[in-house]
């Protein structure tokens, strides 16, 4: 997986944890006066949606077992502790943290706190379906808890990670636009620069970021939002700026390890990859999240530090394994380790995993089409790669991975004007393919004389082929899977009514809702490979 990716892909991750103790509005104990100052402060910031300072975290934790050894059958508290174990295994990368939420947020429900019309034990196993990227659970938990009280403010942040992890942008949409109805606050105008960054709308995120960052009240809040804005100046290939934005984050907030992993990524681009380095290493001691550790590995690769990069590489087969343990799919990660650095093969099939799951975001579909690029089946590859770059996001990877898909199947206008923009998107994407794609372009030359034939680079038959295609529903080598069935699925979640209610009670009843994902996310024999449809769709 190539830097940008993984930052990509961290962004709604960072955007979700600083919400996952929203569902903490209030617990019973509060009126007693022995309350710890900083488990107070902390249930203030999840008042707010904000995120809480670590300290305060930890003393809310210690608080809600205390009381609860005490008042074992206080339903509250019980959903109370468990988002915030989400949050804390979330915001450190320790996922052990998983399975204690689960237990507290399922002995919620068992107390019957989701039949008395409180919904945060409901929005806390959404919460923690998506830390464990299984965005099926998390949008069923979700609309149940919407059923319940559509009112709620706090389900919507949730519903927005499912459904953005699922890949249907319009019912993304749609929970952002309901949350910013129903709250306010820097959290949420920091949601809302997300939506327009997912779009391609880079002026409008990086105001809306900004005016996040100045108007947070509280030092891990105003950290969040510089992180932010850290994100889209790298995005925009201003690796100087997203320095300054990191290095001010890291002043409100020391513990924030995605910002000493964008300021890693930013510090390559200028040149001390030493203090970058270090950097990676320092983040990975603070949250091993394995894409840390592929992003050091990359680099050390770009260096021909070939030892450090293969145990950085060893290190993300380790921790995709300890996390699975705990519930986490981390499929996509390993699966672009395996697509650049080790069995393409086993990419694809991590990736089919994933599709059939109903994971179909636009990184999923990136993945995918590399993951095919990379096993010599390009033009099976290239309708991800389209459906990847036609939603809006401007990724310089996206299109370097399309251009090169479209280089090898000789269609040399399109590949150069891809391989093109990513380099004007972000000229130091990647240690490791930048350079590539600058050899690439110099390979394909200047266009030839005239202008340009096709201005869209995909033929002039391609609406011809673009109905055949959907009338023919195309397989690739057989897979199930179809792209336009998470949208249908996911539809379908949000209308259900009267049959749903038997589905509640399986749901609250079952293990984990990470085991969920194995089932597929809709009925019936498909393809994996995205039809014309989809690839269209915003």
């Amino acid at each position: 997986m190539k830097s940008e990716t993984v930052k990509n892909a961290a962004v709604s991750t960072l955007v979700g944890a600083t919400l996952v103790t929203c569902v903490i509005l209030l617990a019973p104990g509060w009126e007693d006066e022995a309350s710890p100052r900083p488990a107070a402060r902390a249930m203030a910031a999840a008042g707010a949606g904000a995120p809480a300072a670590p300290a305060d975290l930890k003393a809310l934790i210690e608080d809600r077992e205390a009381w609860l050894r005490d008042h074992s059958r206080d339903a509250e508290s019980w959903a109370v502790l468990g988002a915030a174990y989400v949050e804390r295994g979330t915001r450190t990368a320790r996922p052990a943290d998983f399975p204690k939420a689960e237990r507290a947020l399922r002995r919620s429900l068992a107390l019957g706190a989701a039949r008395d019309g409180d919904v945060r034990a409901l929005v806390g196993m959404a919460a923690l379906a998506n830390a464990r990227h299984d965005h099926v659970a998390a949008s069923i938990w979700g609309e149940r808890a919407r059923r319940q009280q559509p009112k709620a403010w706090t389900l919507y942040p949730v519903l927005a990670d499912a459904y953005n992890g699922l890949g249907n942008h319009k019912l993304a949409a749609q929970a952002t636009d309901m949350l910013q109805k129903l709250h306010s606050g820097p959290q949420v105008r920091g949601r809302e620069a997300q939506l327009y960054r997912d779009k391609g709308h880079r002026e409008d995120a990086a105001a809306l970021a900004y005016d996040a960052t100045v108007t947070a009240s509280t030092s891990p809040e105003k950290a969040a939002g510089l992180l932010r804005q850290g994100d889209l100046a790298w995005e925009r290939g201003e690796a100087a700026e997203a320095v300054g934005h990191y290095d001010a984050a890291l002043e409100e907030d020391p513990e924030a390890h995605r910002a000493l992993a964008g300021r890693a990524r930013a510090l390559v681009a200028l040149g001390p990859v030493d203090a970058a380095q270090r950097d990676y290493e320092e983040a990975l001691e603070k949250a091993p999240q394995p894409e840390y550790a592929l992003e050091a590995g990359e680099l050390a690769e770009s260096l021909g530090q070939d030892e450090d990069a293969a145990t950085q590489y060893a290190r993300v087969r380790t921790l995709v394994e300890e996390a699975r343990a705990h519930g986490v799919d981390n499929d996509l990660v390993l699966a672009r380790y395996e697509a650049d650095h080790g069995d393409p093969a086993t990419a694809v099939r991590l990736l089919q995993g994933e599709w059939r799951r109903g994971h179909r975001s636009v990184y999923v579909a990136d993945a995918m089409g590399w993951a095919l690029y990379r096993v010599g089946r390009a033009e099976d590859a290239l309708p991800f790669a389209k459906l990847a770059t036609g939603q809006g996001l401007r990724s310089a990877l996206f299109a370097y991975h399309r251009g090169q898909i479209e280089r090898e199947l000789g269609e040399y206008g399109p590949a150069r004007r891809h391989i093109e923009e990513a380099l004007q998107t972000n000229p130091q994407f990647s240690p490791l393919l930048a350079p590539l794609a600058r050899e690439a372009l110099d390979t394909l030359g200047e266009p030839p004389p005239g202008g340009p034939v096709d201005m869209d680079g995909d033929g002039p038959d391609a609406t011809e082929e673009a109905s055949a295609a959907d009338e023919a529903e195309p397989s690739s080598d057989g897979v199930e899977g179809e792209a336009d069935g998470v949208e249908g699925e996911a539809d379908g979640v949000e209308g259900e009514s009267a049959e749903t209610e038997a589905e509640d009670a399986e749901a609250e009843a079952s293990a984990s809702p990470a085991a969920s994902a194995s089932a597929p996310a809709a009925p019936g024999a498909v393809s994996v490979e995205p039809t014309a449809q989809a690839a269209g769709r915003s």
